[in-house]
C-alpha cells in the first residue's frame, strides 16, 4: 500500500513563495539601481565645451517649464533628471528669473544650484583711466552691447538734467571727459544706459566741492578744470608728479604761454581721423593754440583732478617724462632741452 507525504507539497509551495518574493523585491531594487545609475549619469555635465549660453528664467516659470529651456540650450543632458534633483534638494519654490550664463562643461547640480541661489550671468565693463571716448565705445562693443544701443547711451543730451557733473558742461559737449574710470557689472539683460549713468554719477561723487572750490583759484570753469585733469591723467602717471605737472600747465596759462602738451595734439588728429603727429593743427593742439582745448580728451581720475584743483607750489614751466618712467622738470628752455636730450629718446621719438 503507497504512503504519501503531506511534507513535500508543502515544501514545494514555500519553495515558490520564496522565489515569488525574491523577485518581487529583487526587481524593484534593480529597477531602483538602474534609475539611480540613469539619474547620476543624467546630471553629469553635457560635454566638456566651455561655451558659455545665456538662458533667460522669466519670473513664475515652473521648474518644467526651465528644465525645457535648459534642455533645449543643451545645457543639461536630461529635463526630469533636472526636476528631480530640484525637487529631492527641495529647490522647487527657490529658483530665481534672471538671466544666466552656462557652458555644457557644468554639472545639472551646479546649474540647479546656481539659479536657486540666483547667480545670474555677470560680466564686467571696464572704463580706464585717460581712456577717450571712442575708446569707451569700443569697449562696450566688446562686451556685447549692439552699435545702436551704445550709440544710444552715450548720447550726452540725455544725462544732463539729471547729473550734475554735467551742469557746467557746454551744450553742445559729449561725454568726453565725464565718465569716471571703474569696473562696472553688467548681465546679459543690461541696457548700456545704466553703466553710463552709474560711471556719471561716480563722477559727480569725485567732483567734490573741495574740487570745485579748487578750480575757482586757478582761474578754471569746473569744465575748464576737467580738460586741463584729462591732460595731466595722460601725461604723468605718479600723483606728486601731477601736482607739478599742474602747476606747469597753470602757470604756462596765466603766462600767456601755449600749453605745449603732445597728448592734445595726438586726440586731435585721432579724433579726425588722421595719423597722431604733434604738428597736427586742430583746435585741440596746446602745442600750437594757446588756451586750454575745447573738451577733455579722455577720462579722469582723482589724482588728476586733485592735482589741477590743488596744484604743487613751485616755478616750473617746462616737464618730459623720461624713458625710465620718471618726470623731469625744469625751469627753463635750456634745462628743458637738457633733460629732454639725458632722459628722453624713445619717448620722445614715437607718436602713440
Amino acid at each position: 500500500m503507497k504512503t504519501y507525504s503531506a511534507a513535500r507539497p508543502r515544501h514545494r509551495r514555500w519553495v515558490r513563495i520564496v522565489v515569488v518574493l525574491s523577485i518581487c523585491v529583487i526587481l524593484p531594487v534593480a529597477g531602483a539601481v538602474g534609475v539611480q545609475r540613469w539619474y547620476t549619469a543624467n546630471l553629469l555635465p553635457v560635454s566638456s565645451s566651455q561655451q558659455r549660453q545665456y538662458v533667460t528664467i522669466g519670473s513664475g516659470s515652473t521648474v518644467a517649464t526651465i528644465a525645457s529651456q535648459l534642455r533645449t540650450a543643451g545645457i543639461i543632458r536630461s529635463a526630469k533628471a533636472f526636476t528631480w534633483y530640484v525637487s529631492v534638494h527641495n529647490d522647487r519654490d527657490k529658483l530665481q528669473a534672471g538671466t544666466y550664463g552656462f557652458t555644457p562643461a557644468q554639472s545639472t547640480p551646479e546649474i540647479a544650484d546656481a539659479i536657486a541661489a540666483g547667480k545670474v550671468a555677470t560680466d564686467l565693463v571696464t572704463i580706464l583711466p585717460g581712456q577717450r571716448l571712442d575708446q569707451i565705445r569700443h569697449t562696450f562693443l566688446k562686451a556685447g552691447f549692439t552699435a545702436a544701443a551704445v550709440d544710444a547711451a552715450l548720447a550726452a543730451d540725455q544725462y544732463r538734467a539729471a547729473y550734475p557733473a554735467l551742469a557746467d558742461n557746454p551744450s553742445d559737449a559729449t561725454l568726453e571727459g565725464f565718465l569716471y574710470p571703474d569696473s562696472f557689472q553688467k548681465t546679459a539683460a543690461t541696457d548700456p544706459r545704466q553703466i553710463i549713468a552709474e560711471s556719471l554719477a561716480e563722477m559727480q561723487q569725485h567732483l567734490t566741492s573741495s574740487i570745485r572750490n579748487g578750480f575757482a583759484p586757478q582761474g578754471l570753469t569746473v569744465y575748464q578744470g576737467v580738460i586741463l585733469a584729462s591732460i595731466v591723467e595722460q601725461e604723468v602717471p605718479g600723483q606728486q608728479d601731477r601736482n607739478q605737472a599742474a602747476q606747469v600747465f597753470l602757470k604756462r596759462l596765466h603766462s600767456g604761454m601755449v600749453l605745449g602738451s603732445d597728448v592734445t595734439a595726438f586726440y586731435g588728429a585721432i579724433k579726425d581721423g588722421v595719423t597722431p603727429a604733434v604738428d597736427y593743427d586742430s583746435p585741440y593742439n596746446t602745442l600750437l593754440h594757446k588756451g586750454v582745448p575745447p573738451g577733455p580728451i579722455g577720462t579722469v581720475s582723482d589724482s588728476s583732478l586733485a592735482a589741477v584743483a590743488h596744484p604743487a607750489a613751485t616755478g616750473w614751466l617746462y616737464f618730459v617724462a623720461g624713458d625710465d618712467g620718471k618726470t623731469y622738470f625744469a625751469k627753463t628752455l635750456e634745462q628743458h632741452n637738457a633733460n629732454v636730450s639725458k632722459y628722453c629718446h624713445k619717448l620722445c621719438s614715437q607718436a602713440p
